[in-house]
């Protein structure tokens, strides 16, 4: 495919990031937290709000810019997650 935004660069990186976020501090123990607060039924709200949390970040911590882009797409993903299995 010939895109016109880097996408197929840019969905590389995006998941080479979520890789790397299953090996990071976060999931040390069996379970995220964001399983158990998902689990709690509010998943949508909390990813939601940690989108608004990085899109109100960016631009003001001096060389976190670009992996609060990433952030923003991650906690994207895990809101399109949690819609589609409440769809279903």
């Amino acid at each position: 495919m010939d895109y016109k935004f880097n996408e197929g660069a840019l969905v590389e990186e995006l998941k080479s990031y979520i890789d790397k976020t299953y090996g990071g501090h976060y999931s040390k123990n069996q379970f995220q937290s964001t399983e158990f607060i998902i689990d709690c039924g509010h998943g949508m709200g909390f990813a939601l709000g940690n989108v608004l949390k990085y899109a109100q970040r960016y631009g003001k911590k001096e060389g976190h810019n670009r992996a609060d882009l990433l952030k923003i797409l991650h906690y994207a993903i895990i809101a399109l997650d949690c819609h589609d299995k409440n769809e279903n």
